[in-house]
């Protein structure tokens, strides 16, 4: 590729473009929903068992190593990846018994969940 040529999204470069990364449909083999309800701000919560077994650089390798106490938002954020593949691959963690999701808060919840949530963020919000 020259300068003279643009590139085939109209860009000019005078470098080798870089190798396409794997599309999410292909990481979660085509799905795009997961089976378990997973909202963004749903906090999870890694099982001891996920820790004695061996995990790749894939990405459920790289979201068990990271998902303890943090929410699915963070999570994805973390692995920089959309957060629909990653609810897909956490969903199937769940099912697997390797992550837990901790509840989160409704219409229905009462007034002592809704300030334990609070003081939750407070901690986490102090400890950065």
């Amino acid at each position: 590729m020259s300068l003279i040529e643009p590139d085939p999204w109209g860009r000019y470069s005078d470098e080798e473009p870089a190798a396409r990364i794997v599309r999410p449909y292909t990481i979660t083999a085509g799905r795009t929903k997961s089976t378990v309800d997973l909202p963004m701000e749903a906090t999870l919560v890694l099982d001891p068992s996920a820790l004695q077994r061996e995990w790749g650089s894939d990405a459920q390798g790289r979201i068990v190593e990271i998902c303890d106490r943090k929410s699915v938002a963070e999570v994805s954020a973390a692995v920089k990846m959309p957060i629909g593949v990653v609810r897909v691959v956490l969903g199937d963690l769940v099912e697997q018994g390797y992550v837990a999701v901790q509840a989160t808060l409704n219409d229905s919840s009462s007034r002592d969940e809704r300030l334990d949530l609070i003081e939750r963020t407070l901690r986490g919000l102090r400890a950065f």
